[in-house]
């Protein structure tokens, strides 16, 4: 075989075993209650199609073949842990020979282990950790990678976690439908979370985008609305992930962060446009939306736009306006200044900005140095702009500012 068709190989499983992953450790952990067991067997199995399908090709149903040798390999271990009879006795039990399918009540499994990874009492990071591991197919070094930290401290933490869901008997179920709400509100803030430090990486020495996280971000968007396809909130996560990422393309050039108004709309993804769309259009549908579907519709009035002066600021105040009813948060409010500022100018919306107990944020500091340009106050902005740089270690966001910041007259 030449090399070429074995990394072709390689790389097929591997993207095989990424997509079925969270699949299979949910049907696992369904059968054995534990994630431990799931995973190993889960590595055996991917062991054994890496020996397998290179010399007898890849099977009809993939993720059958995958969960079917993962279910053999635990059991195999459990019996063989003879001197543990109850364990042996339930290896026999629990053997099930149900054939998997890529939809249907398997992928009810894979959103119980969602909810199980999103649990109330997990920190948020292992949140966040737990959920790019067993749903998303991550390795622990990748998902170090992804966050900057030492792969040990990162195995650590899933560990930690892990330990925690087994010693606290964290269930592993969709919640009742009266906690569902606030369970799925976790959920959809880690999947957020995951696409936010993708889009503009809060950490020191990164790439200024990081695709590979906004990309697995959308992916578990997929997945949950997939899974949830009725709940509005979901659709409007997944529009708002959508199209921000159709901007990607344009938001940084020449290692310089580009604002919207001065990105090339003709770069942007229409593909993903006309899918976010569609799904704030569904969520618009509906009465009372939340916090997500209307950033996703505030969204969909910037990419309506054909250029920057064609957008609709009456229409993104007015959704603002509705966002800090149902969320009201100073970062709301930051926002919907910026919108302001083009209605009734920078005097207003300074007024509103300098209202704001945010001096730690660095999207603070830039909106305030940018209305303080606006207004001609060039020594208080050139201050403004030094802080918003010094509460940033975004490099392409640094050159930005630095740049705007020297082009100040005065």
């Amino acid at each position: 075989m030449p090399a070429s068709a074995g990394t072709d190989s390689q790389l097929a499983i591997e993207r095989i075993y990424r997509e079925e992953y969270g699949r299979v450790v949910a049907s696992l952990v369904r059968r054995f209650g534990s994630i431990d067991i799931a995973e190993d067997a889960a590595a055996e199995a991917l062991l054994a199609a890496v020996e397998k399908w290179p010399v007898d090709g890849v099977p009809p149903n993939p993720g059958g073949w995958l969960t079917t040798t993962a279910g053999n390999r635990a059991i195999d271990k459990l019996r063989r842990e003879s001197h543990r009879d109850a364990k042996h006795q339930a290896a026999l039990m629990i053997a099930d020979d149900t054939p998997h399918e890529p939809t249907g009540p398997l992928e009810d499994e894979r959103l119980r282990l969602i909810f199980t990874c999103c649990h109330p009492a997990l920190a948020p990071e292992a949140r966040v950790a737990l959920t790019l591991r067993l749903i998303g197919g991550l390795t622990v070094a990748e998902i170090a990678q992804a966050f900057l930290v030492p792969e040990t401290t990162m195995a650590q933490r899933i560990t930690r976690a892990k330990k925690k869901i087994s010693l606290a008997g964290i269930p592993y179920r969709v919640p009742e439908a009266d906690d569902l709400a606030p369970r799925l509100s976790a959920v959809l803030a880690v999947v957020y979370l995951v696409f936010n430090e993708g889009y503009l990486t809060s950490t020191p020495d990164a790439p200024p985008v990081r695709e590979e996280l906004t990309a697995e971000a959308i992916r578990l968007g997929r997945i949950l609305r997939k899974l949830l396809p009725d709940v509005p909130e979901v659709a409007g996560l997944l529009a708002l992930m959508v199209l921000i990422e159709a901007r990607r393309s344009t938001r940084v050039a020449g290692g310089e962060l580009v604002p919207l108004d001065q990105q090339d709309r003709g770069g942007w993804d229409r593909a993903l446009i006309d899918e976010g769309h569609a799904l704030v259009r569904e969520c618009l549908a509906r009465r009372r939306p939340g916090q997500y579907q209307i950033l996703a519709a505030i969204n969909a009035v910037h990419t309506d736009a054909r250029t920057a002066a064609d957008t609709d600021w009456s229409q993104i105040a007015a959704l603002y306006e509705q966002l800090r009813v149902i969320t009201p948060s100073p970062f709301v409010e930051l926002n919907r200044a910026v919108a302001v500022a083009e209605l009734d100018g920078p005097e207003v919306a300074l007024a509103i900005v300098d209202r704001l107990d945010l001096t730690a944020y660095h999207a603070w500091h830039a909106t305030r140095a940018d209305l303080l340009r606006r207004t001609g106050r060039s020594a208080e902005a050139r201050a403004a702009y030094d802080a918003a740089i010094a509460a940033t270690d975004n490099a392409a966001e640094i050159a930005y500012l630095t740049r705007r910041r020297d082009q100040l007259s005065g």
